[in-house]
């Protein structure tokens, strides 16, 4: 409706009628309107008018009324308003107006009155008046007439209107339709033995107004078209016209043989689905069809869908006001093609027709099955076979010859219901339809993954090819923490089944998940787990040519992958720290160390990835050479010998100078590194020689030169050698080779003395340089030689801040010349300059300095906090490092920041700035929308962010909310708050997994206003069937942005109505609650808020909408974690259903958490609307999905469903019957294992109860060991009671150590320990029991006994089933029925009392004594039938293969290793007698022995009991295991290297396991371990040393014959595969348990505590040893095998050496999950104390440690965890994963060959 005044325009969504109006000013009394009039403008619009009252008021209503009948359009004017335009009237209406003048609260009295617009322009005019718009066409529409035409034939036909609904049309054309549609009625003689006209209405989903016998007159038939209501949705026409080809034209809807049928299609637009398949179905059945298509329909479309021809079928108009136009062609076609068609009906009268028959099914696949049937008679030309799903979908057709009787349906969907209908096509008709249903298999999977080729960055992965499928979806993505979204997926080609996945990361752990692919449909995926390998350091690190400032490194590269290496080597102290990296070389020199200093070095072999683990070793220098001296000797005349200490390499080379003293040529010679003597020849006779030895650095100077003086012998005089002490030259020539001497280039360690050379003939130069302090105590520092053509050296290395006098004297041939001297001081120790601050970030930030001109080792950063409290934190780096960026800061900081610079004198000054992050938070943090008990904050979005934490906190009692919304959103509002209330509202900034600080205000909640008077609400009745409804429920409602405010609102009407239907609300009834869920799950409220149905009512009006994103799967973890909890009111043995309302697909996983929830035992119910995704509200409801999926088109049609969904959720909610799903059915009944705790996650809390294989070795059961006493309270497992008819099914064990008396299996305790009802077995008279109270409050009991009762005795596993009905008790044993008795009904029983298992009937009171027994399964069902539908599918002996289910988790063995044969063991006791087997071969002849006295016969003994199949043979128990020694504590790691600058780093993997600690007390003994099925032999242990044979006794007296044994149960093959694969399972979980017992003690947390997250640090001082770790706890017992064969009884021999610890019991291992915390200290009852555990193996000592800083005594110091990589420690690691068990199996980490006493499988022979 628009409104315009005062140029505004004005939107009015509710009305039907468009009213505009304008403006004057008029001022007066409150009075009311005159003068109203009209003015027709067109034949559906007028102009109204009146004269404004006197006076001063508010404004103006307008009412504008059908006089009909109808709604009442109101719209509010301002007071300056005086006219109105009324449009969309219908010409031929009566309309009552009544303008209303306003003031505040009063009303003035209508000016009113009546128009037509007929009448009006009657008056104007003789003829009306009609806007007509030109459409185009050259033809202007008339107006309406009468259709004149009648059809007065006597042929009579069954016509079906479909009539279009959607939105598209809109409510003003639909009523022209219905016009349309009276005129087309209305041109026929209709009448239930006359033409029949039915009608169906459609949009998304089509519906039945009306069927072809809904109606007796054509009257009748008129008025239901005049209240025809309009529909709304979307246009799907080929849904639609299959609609009425499955309903319309049947015999049950009106249809009638061997009448015309005739279908008229009226539609706007096109059609969004296909409607070929269902038009030509039509056409093919008989029925003639006719489309009209009105203003946007599709002409093609329309000669599709009608008959031909054409011309006559087709209609199509340009707007809804002409469709009068083609009523008298249409019903004139109709008319006579009905004439035309009664006489071919007519003529193919004589034919026999008729449907098909037997309709069969075979074949049957996951995409395709076969459909046979019967030939239907006649001659039929074609068969037609339309098939869809059930649950809804595209009908698709197939069409074979009229000779063919089977057709294959394929491109199905995988296990999806099919309804199947076959006609007989006929010359002129169809026969009615075949009908059947027939269910696809589903999609085969993948099998035989394997997961090879393991790389640092690949692997391959391989499985077999799955028949028919298109191809192959496979994703892989890493499963550490933080990386586990980065999901990679591949498709690819159903020839491919060997793929390689590429882009890996090192060191990782990858799951790999595979899907066959069927077009668009997956298989259920098959899914493996890898590790690819870490990048490999390089190994066989060799140190060699080791000297006093020197050394020389080689290694191995380990791939061709490396780019190069990074070495990094330092000092023990940390104050020189060196660092380099290389080209991918072999081989590097260090140069430039500090003699007899330990060095720590690293090499890391860098690839494109990063850098791997490093390679360390550790190396001393040498000292420096002593200091060397020359020696003079054998002189003669001509020459003498010079001798020295031997050279050292890392000097560089060395040479030899002499010189005649007193002026001549400099002669040198260069010397090898391992000479130590050398003769000169060739001197003049008697001639003094200054002979100098000196080394040649790498720079090019010169080292101190060592000189010595030596004279040759004259020629005329010989004297024996002379030793010569090294002397300095004195003999001087007066002249001057050296001017301008200059001492320059300063630095803290070293001068440089420069000088021009005045004679050429200078031999040599001498430069001394000494400190001069002033005074006469001059220390000479140095003297070197150069040669005469060098004019400067470098002296180095000096004091810094320390003045030198430098002295040059030139040397001649002759002797000296005239010295030179100068001074030189050296620089004071100078620090880093120009501190820089770049590449801020909320985190971190990088510094950069000037390095200062003297030469440095390193730099020590320390930085700390300003304004807040905390450490100092410091870092290293090297030298050439000017650079660093500083993570894990504080956002929005200021920080000190020092650097110092350590010098080879000390740390320099520190270069000191402030430095600042950049800040994480939120701008315009403001509150809005404050309410008493609601508000909401609101800011400006932060760029960066990523999400945002808000929290609001009360200041009264500090009660938190706290929220996490997306980075986008700019506004959250909290509820629940407490009126007139301070609380204090912050908003943390998140980027990624950094967050920033803190921006809050305070804000205050509205008063509570002043309450208005309540008046009692109409309370809804509840439904009979929810009358015994005892749950907790809880409705999951989607309150994402696509729901809207509108339809929210049809959401909350029907959780009302269907709340409502409830009963019983609060602790004693239904307990109710909601959640309302987008981005984050709003709890409305919880399941104890409301304990009558009024106040629940009310709360659930009261909810708001929230709007979001959909987030159902988090929603549904929310309901679990927040609602299903003792705090939010959730009760034991009470039924938890959830009921998930949704409109979309959910935009995380629902899959995995609807899962477990399932199979948790809650019930989950999912409502679908409009967009939701079928297949993913399969995924989220319970099974069966018939029974917990519904879906609807739109918001409206939730009444369609609400019956039916409240019918089966209080089904589900019955406290007496609550339905369960089992076997793939649902029952009602009670899982009694779950209710006593008897389940995997739960038994270990139950007192006296432990896990062990049950019939096979996939199924657990639980044995309930002596005096257990395992109980419930009644009121939580049956709070109503039991009801009339049940079964009982139970599957058990007797156990030897089962006592001989009566115990209850299960019974029913009042709260005076008095049985009610139960189970009891005797043991000893080897009878069954049941009892009860009657009806009446007798008690009653009926006992069983015979050959079939007696058999559950023997020792093996039976499955009972006891059925309790009104008159009769059965009992079922291993599904055969045996035995019967009469009882009488009944009573029901009291809640307040226990429910016990396997107590004994001599126990009295709350504390008696209870038998062991084994329990398996145990389950109530309220039904008396489930003992015949029941195939005890879990007893080996029963288990058919073909029909039962998959066994779960299943393990098949490819090898058992045996090892080599033991030492005999000592004879084994007598046995338990065994059943009776089957007859064996003859044995042979024993030796004849001694005849003895006829004894007595003995009396006859009870029969044994059954024993398991002999596998094994028990032999005596081993004696306990000797305890190991105590290992040695390892001596502390060597000096670790400095980490690399690297990125900040994930959180280590734990460290390596400590020490072993002192030896603790002993654990209290387990209880004794259980009979086990045959247990496999176990792994031979280490050969023993064998002790002397004992004398062969003599032969014992005969036994007398023992009695008969009764027949053992047979066990089939099956049974056989089941123990085969239990015994590969014992064997390899033996050595499983013993690395799980290592793993299991390896501490889960390093103790180094790291002060900042970046570089690796240097290295610190050795940590003192870390404490001792805890003694590790005993293992179990093994299972015991057969009883052995009673042997010969002989004479004891000597005592043997001590046996090895017997294997560990065999135990269900899931996969590896994510290390958890520490858990409590568990408890156990008292049994036998197991055996100690054998002594670890000494531990690989430990890899280096990172180097820190020189720094105070270190914390205990820790193991690097790259040292327990051999055991799957200290990173991602890869192993087998066996079933059922939670820690992997790695092969690396069995070791290549076993030790003696260790006990462990090797790799070879595993």
């Amino acid at each position: 409706m628009k409104i315009f005044q005062c140029n505004m325009q004005y939107w009015l969504f509710p009305a039907l009628l468009a009213i505009a109006y304008f403006c004057t000013i008029v001022q007066g009394q409150v009075a009311p309107p005159t003068r109203l009039r009209y003015n027709v403008l067109s034949h559906d619009s007028i102009q109204i008018s009146w004269k404004p009252p006197r006076g001063k008021f508010g404004g103006y209503k307008l009412l504008v009324t059908p006089a009909s009948g109808g709604k009442t359009n109101q719209l509010n004017l301002q007071n300056t308003a005086t006219k109105a335009i009324i449009q969309g009237l219908m010409p031929d209406q009566n309309y009552t107006v009544q303008i209303i003048a306003y003031s505040k609260d009063k009303e003035s009295k209508p000016a009113q009155g009546q128009f037509r617009i007929n009448d009006l322009e009657k008056r104007k005019e003789p003829k009306p008046r009609v806007k007509v718009v030109d459409k185009g066409n050259g033809h202007k529409p008339s107006p309406p007439e009468e259709v004149k035409f009648f059809c007065e034939i006597p042929a009579i036909a069954d016509i079906v209107i479909l009539v279009d609904g959607s939105w598209s049309i809109g409510r003003f054309n639909f009523r022209l339709v219905r016009l349309f549609l009276e005129n087309l009625v209305t041109a026929f003689n209709v009448g239930s033995e006359k033409t029949r006209i039915g009608l169906a209405q459609y949009s998304g989903d089509p519906r039945i107004e009306w069927h072809l016998n809904a109606f007796n007159t054509k009257d009748e038939v008129i008025e239901a078209v005049r209240n025809l209501p309009y529909k709304g949705g979307n246009t799907l026409t080929g849904l639609a016209l299959n609609y009425i080809f499955e309903n319309s034209f049947k015999p049950e809807a009106g249809a009638r043989t061997g009448v015309s049928k005739i279908g008229i299609l009226i539609t706007d637009g096109k059609s969004q689905d296909d409607i070929i398949p269902p038009s030509r179905n039509l056409r093919e059945s008989g029925v003639e069809l006719f489309a009209i298509g009105v203003k946007n329909a599709d002409e093609n479309e329309l000669r599709e869908i009608a008959s031909e021809p054409d011309s006559t079928h087709v209609y199509n108009v340009a707007e809804f006001d002409l469709m009068h136009t083609v009523v008298e062609s249409l019903t004139r076609t109709v008319c006579s093609r009905v004439e035309e068609q009664d006489r071919e009906i007519k003529a193919s009268a004589l034919a026999t027709i008729g449907p098909p028959t037997e309709l069969i099914t075979s074949e049957v696949t996951a995409r395709s099955f076969m459909v046979n049937w019967t030939h239907a008679p006649g001659k039929v030309e074609k068969y037609r076979v339309v098939y869809y799903p059930a649950r809804g979908g595209k009908p698709d057709e197939v069409v074979v010859d009229g000779s063919v009787s089977s057709t294959v349906l394929k491109s199905l969907m995988s296990l999806t219901e099919y309804q199947i209908a076959v006609f007989a096509i006929y010359a002129h008709t169809a026969s009615e339809g075949l009908r059947g249903t027939e269910t696809t298999l589903a999609l085969p999977m993948v099998s035989n993954l394997e997961l090879y080729d393991v790389t640092e960055n690949s692997l391959r992965a391989k499985w077999n090819a799955v028949p028919g499928a298109s191809g192959y979806l496979i994703l892989y993505a890493p499963l550490t923490e933080g990386l586990a979204g980065d999901e990679k997926e591949m498709k690819i080609g159903e020839t491919h089944t060997d793929i390689e996945l590429r882009g890996l990361l090192p060191n990782t752990e990858y799951t790999v998940t595979i899907y066959a692919m069927f077009g668009e449909e997956a298989s259920d995926p098959v899914t493996g787990q890898e590790t690819t390998l870490p990048l490999s350091p390089p190994r066989n690190l060799r140190i060699s040519n080791v000297g006093s400032n020197s050394a020389r490194l080689a290694w191995d590269p380990t791939s061709r992958k490396i780019s190069g290496y990074r070495i990094v080597y330092n000092n023990a102290d940390g104050t020189e720290i060196n660092e380099v990296e290389v080209d991918p070389v072999t081989t590097f020199p260090l140069k430039g160390l500090t003699p007899l200093t330990d060095y720590t070095v690293a090499i890391f072999s860098i690839y494109d990835e990063g850098q791997s683990e490093p390679l360390t070793g550790i190396f001393t220098t040498e000292e420096v050479p002593a200091q060397q001296y020359l020696e003079i000797d054998e002189v003669t005349t001509d020459g003498f010998r010079v001798t020295w200490h031997p050279l050292s390499a890392d000097e560089g080379q060395h040479k030899l100078m002499w010189i005649p003293v007193y002026g001549g040529k400099t002669e040198e010679v260069l010397l090898k590194e391992d000479q130590d003597s050398y003769v000169i020849e060739g001197l003049e006779p008697g001639t003094e020689y200054e002979v100098s030895l000196l080394a040649v650095l790498d720079d090019g100077s010169e080292s101190e030169v060592v000189t010595a003086v030596g004279t040759t012998l004259d020629s005329f005089w010989t004297e024996p050698s002379t030793t010569i002490a090294p002397t300095r030259p004195v003999t001087s020539v007066f002249r001057t080779g050296i001017r301008n001497l200059v001492v320059d280039d300063e630095t803290t360690s070293s001068l440089r003395v420069k000088w021009d050379i005045s004679d050429s003939n200078v031999q040599q130069f001498r430069v001394t340089y000494l400190t001069a302090p002033g005074d006469h105590a001059e220390e000479v520092v140095g003297t070197v030689m150069v040669p005469g053509n060098q004019n400067n050296l470098l002296l180095k290395p000096l004091l810094p801040n320390t003045e030198y006098k430098v002295t040059v004297t030139p040397i001649y041939d002759d002797g000296e010349g005239v010295s030179v001297s100068a001074p030189g001081k050296t620089l004071p120790p100078s620090g880093p300059q120009n501190l820089r601050v770049s590449d801020e970030w909320y985190n971190r930030l990088r510094i950069t300095w000037d390095p200062p001109s003297s030469p440095v080792k390193g730099y020590r950063i320390v930085y700390k906090p300003v304004s807040v409290a905390g450490p100092t934190l410091e870092t290293f780096v090297g030298s050439g490092i000017n650079t660093i960026l500083i993570t894990n800061l504080l956002s929005g900081m200021d920080y000190n920041v020092k650097i110092f610079a350590s010098q080879a004198s000390g740390f320099s000054d520190a270069l000191t700035g402030v430095v600042k992050t950049l800040f994480l938070g939120v701008a315009n943090l403001q509150a809005d929308q404050i309410q008493m008990t609601s508000l909401c904050a609101r800011w400006q979005v932060h760029r960066h962010a990523t999400a945002y934490r808000v929290v609001i906190e009360s200041l009264q009692d500090t009660k938190k909310q706290e929220s996490t919304v997306s980075g986008g959103t700019t506004r959250h509002c909290f509820y629940g708050l407490q009126p007139d209330s301070e609380y204090k509202i912050s908003v943390y900034t998140k980027l990624q997994e950094i967050e920033g600080p803190s921006v809050s205000i305070l804000e205050k909640t509205q008063s509570l206003p002043t309450q208005p008077p309540t008046f009692p609400p109409t309370i809804p009745p509840a439904k009979e069937v929810c009358r015994a409804a005892k749950a907790d429920l809880v409705f999951m409602v989607d309150g994402s942005w696509s729901i809207g405010d509108e339809n929210f609102n049809k959401i909350i009407n029907f959780l009302y109505s269907t709340v409502g239907a409830l009963n019983k609300i609060g602790a004693d009834g239904t307990q109710v609650a909601m959640v309302q869920f987008t981005d984050d799950p709003r709890t409305e409220f919880k399941l104890n808020a409301y304990n009558t149905k009024e106040t629940l009512l009310d709360a659930i009006k009261h909810i708001s909408y929230k709007g979001g994103n959909t987030k159902t799967g988090k929603a549904i973890k929310h309901v679990r974690d927040s609602l299903f909890t003792a705090e939010s009111g959730t009760r034991r043995g009470i039924p938890k259903v959830i009921v998930v309302i949704t409109d979309g697909r959910s935009q995380d996983d629902v899959n995995k958490i609807s899962g477990e929830m399932q199979s948790n035992g809650y019930s989950i119910f999912a409502v679908g609307v409009a967009d939701a995704d079928y297949s993913e509200l399969v995924s989220i409801g319970s099974k069966p999905s018939s029974r917990h999926v519904f879906f609807v088109d739109d918001f409206d049609a939730f009444k369609k469903i609400e019956d039916e969904l409240i019918t089966f959720v209080c089904e589900t909610a019955s406290a007496t019957c609550p339905l369960l799903y089992k076997d793939g059915t649902d029952l009602a009944g009670f899982k009694m294992m779950e209710m006593f705790g008897l389940v995997e996650k739960d038994f270990s809390s139950v007192e006296g109860v432990s896990m062990e294989p049950g019939t096979f070795n996939v199924y657990p059961c639980y044995r309930i060991h002596k005096d257990a006493l395992v109980s419930q309270p009644t009121k939580y497992l049956h709070p109503e009671g039991l009801p009339s008819d049940y079964t009982m099914s139970f599957l058990f064990r007797i156990l030897p150590d089962t006592p001989e008396e009566p115990f209850a299996l299960w019974e029913i305790l009042n709260k005076n320990s008095d049985p009610l009802v139960g189970v009891i077995l005797d043991n000893g008279g080897k009878t069954l029991t049941y009892f009860n109270y009657d009806y009446s409050g007798d008690f009653q009991t009926v006992t069983f006994e015979g050959p079939e009762i007696r058999k559950i005795f023997h020792g093996s596993f039976h499955k009972i089933h006891i059925v309790v009905s009104k008159t009769l008790v059965q009992v079922v044993i291993d599904c055969k029925h045996v035995a019967e008795k009469a009882i009488n009904a009944s009573a029901n029983i009291t809640s307040d009392g226990v429910e016990v298992l396997g107590r004994m009937v001599r126990s009295r009171g709350p504390n008696g004594n209870s038998a062991p027994f084994q329990l398996q399964m145990f389950d109530i069902i309220c039904s008396t039938s489930w003992a015949n539908r029941d195939k005890c599918c879990e007893l080996p002996g029963l288990r058919d293969e073909e029909t039962c289910p998959e066994l779960p988790h299943s393990c098949s063995c490819s090898e058992i290793n045996t090892g080599t044969l033991g030492p005999a063991g000592p004879p084994g006791g007598p046995g338990l007698r065994g059943p009776k087997g089957q007859r064996g071969e003859q044995g042979p002849k024993g030796p004849e022995g001694p005849r003895g006295e006829t004894g007595p016969p003995g009396p006859q003994g009870p029969p044994g009991p059954q024993g398991p199949s002999g596998l094994s043979i028990q032999g005596m128990p081993g004696m306990p295991g000797a305890k190991g020694e105590k290992g040695e504590t390892g001596l502390p790691g060597p000096q670790g290297i400095p980490g690399g600058i690297g990125s900040p780093g994930r959180d280590g993997s734990p460290g390596q396991r400590g020490f072993p600690g002192k030896d603790g007390s002993s654990g209290p003994p387990g209880p004794p371990g259980p009979i086990g099925i045959p247990g496999a032999p176990g792994v031979p242990g280490i050969t023993g040393s064998m002790g002397p044979q004992g004398a062969l006794g003599p032969p014992g007296i005969p036994g007398a014959k023992g009695e008969r044994g009764e027949r053992g149960d047979l066990q089939s093959q099956a049974m056989v595969r089941a123990v085969a694969r239990q015994v590969c399972e014992q064997l390899i979980q033996s050595h499983m348990a013993r690395y799980t017992a290592i793993l299991n003690q390896i501490p889960s947390q390093s103790s180094s505590v790291r002060t900042i997250q970046g570089p690796p640090g240097e290295p610190g001082r050795p940590g003192s040893p870390g404490t001792p770790g805890e003694q590790g706890p005993p293992g179990t017992p093994g299972f015991p095998g057969n009883a052995g064969v009673p042997g010969t009884p002989g004479e004891r021999g000597l005592t043997g050496v001590k046996g090895e610890k017997g294997n560990p019991g065999i135990g269900t291992q899931g996969p590896r999950g994510p290390p958890g915390p520490a858990g409590p200290s568990g408890e156990s009852r008292p049994g036998s104390p197991g055996p100690p555990g054998s002594p670890g193996p000494r531990g690989p000592p430990g890899h280096l440690g990172v180097p820190g800083p020189q720094g105070p005594s270190g914390q205990p110091g820790y193991c690097d965890p790259s040292s327990c990589s051999a055991y799957g420690v200290g990173g991602e690691w890869m192993g087998i994963f066996l079933p059922d068990h939670p820690t992997p199996f790695s092969l690396d980490a069995l070791p290549s060959r076993s030790s003696p006493g260790d006990g462990f499988l090797t790799r070879d022979q595993f």
